[in-house]
């Protein structure tokens, strides 16, 4: 589906991660962790690029991609974005998404690659589905975790939902996890690994560490699933 919309909101997520949330049509639908493509216009041209739904399906009012603001040229045009602008968006794509197949999910992110996962998380949690689901997030600092009240929100309301955050560069008073995901981290945080299907998205060089993690613990390949950002 392609239509016209414009900003409904802009949400600042981290100091430099904000959310774009737009108006979202009647007969849109979507799946948890699927993607869009949004065109922008800026200096008298339109700039068209691919993000992630961070919004969960079950959030009807609004469709929402999140981004970090870099110095590219689409971030720059972003930036500039204010309520009631312009946007064209074409949606959905993609097959990275759950609604419910599976008992138990592990989720292995970094970064604003969280963003398809908080869609699934948020979906679940306002579904009340079932499914035990364990998030791995692993960024540089406390400052760079997307999402962090909204995640320990839904950990709240969702008695299914297990939130771990890992940093590599913590302060002293952080005592979560420290460092990357490690392979006794998925084991530890998931006991019934061997029966769980794993989510993991993020850069490429990233997901491709996580893959070879699960590897080594015997996670057979159809249990699987990943996304890569290669906009990262």
């Amino acid at each position: 589906m392609e239509f016209e919309t414009s900003v409904q909101d802009i949400v600042q997520r981290t100091y430099n991660v904000k959310s774009f949330r737009f108006s979202r049509p009647v007969g849109l639908g979507y799946k948890a962790g699927q993607y869009m493509f949004v065109t922008l216009k800026a200096s008298g041209k339109e700039l068209r690029k691919h993000f992630t739904i961070s919004s969960s399906p079950s959030e009807s009012t609004f469709i929402e991609f999140t981004k970090r603001i870099t110095g590219s040229e689409f971030s720059a045009a972003l930036n500039t974005l204010g309520k009631g602008d312009w946007a064209k968006i074409s949606a959905p794509y993609g097959n990275f998404t759950f609604e419910g197949e599976f008992a138990k999910i592990g989720m292995l992110s970094g970064g604003i690659g969280i963003t398809p996962l908080r869609s699934i998380c948020k979906y679940c949690t306002d579904m009340k589905l079932d499914t035990k689901i364990t998030l791995l997030y692993g960024n540089r600092s406390e400052q760079d975790i997307v999402f962090r009240k909204e995640l320990e929100e839904m950990k709240e309301q969702n008695k299914n939902l297990k939130v771990i955050f890992t940093l590599d560069e913590p302060n002293e008073s952080w005592t979560g996890h420290k460092g990357r995901i490690t392979a006794d981290m998925i084991k530890n945080e998931n006991p019934n690994y061997l029966d769980t299907v794993f989510f993991t998205c993020g850069p490429p060089a990233m997901v491709e560490a996580m893959k070879k993690l699960l590897a080594t613990l015997n996670i057979p390949q159809e249990q699987i699933r990943w996304e890569l950002f290669p906009g990262y």
